[in-house]
């Protein structure tokens, strides 16, 4: 009698699975707290009043990108991994518009610039990362999404403080999604919260 591999039931794609969201999910904490870095040395390089107690900045809508909303905790799995992918991937090119920004208003700051270029890799791999946690769901992946980064880099050219401000909120927005993901992902973890 011969042995089919593909006969043994006992083989299953499940730990293969768990092993993805698990691992994604360790990859999100540790961009959450990168991220936290990030923003705490944004905010250290763009003078006053951006880091006085009380600062509350505009909040500048960022063409394409909008925070988490209200509901989105309450959204079926599948579904806010989705509009976590198309976050994540709409934040690379507006992290790279920070970053020339910054180039420009603090050249002499090259460790924020590096976290800036670094924080648009990690947002792409991050998205690829919950992209393969949906095709192992067996979830549609999200469309295609526009990039923003003309209506974002023209906004920024209306001055200094409106260009610190925007970067101030792409680096938020950016915490607030790799923070939203990990979240997300650690109600899949086995063992983690329902």
């Amino acid at each position: 009698m011969s042995e089919d591999p593909q006969a043994d039931s006992s083989i299953s794609p499940l730990p293969l699975l768990e092993a993805k969201i698990h691992q994604t999910h360790s990859l999100a904490r540790l961009l959450t707290k990168y991220a936290e870095q990030l923003l705490q040395e944004y905010v250290q390089h763009q003078g006053d009043p951006f880091g006085l107690p009380g600062f509350s900045p505009p909040r500048l809508p960022v063409a394409g990108l909008s925070a988490p909303a209200p509901g989105h905790a309450g959204l079926p799995a599948p579904e806010r991994l989705r509009l976590d992918a198309g976050a994540l991937a709409a934040l690379p090119p507006l992290l790279d518009v920070v970053r020339r920004l910054q180039a420009e208003l603090n050249p002499r700051a090259p460790r924020l610039l590096r976290r800036l270029e670094d924080a648009a890799r990690q947002a792409r791999a991050l998205g690829a990362a919950v992209e393969a946690v949906l095709a192992a769901l067996g979830a549609e992946p999200r469309g295609p999404r526009a990039e923003p980064v003309a209506a974002t880099a023209a906004a920024a050219a209306a001055g200094v403080f409106s260009a610190k401000v925007l970067g101030l909120r792409v680096c938020s927005l950016y915490l607030e999604w790799v923070s939203c993901t990990e979240a997300d992902l650690g109600q899949l973890v086995p063992g983690g919260p329902a």
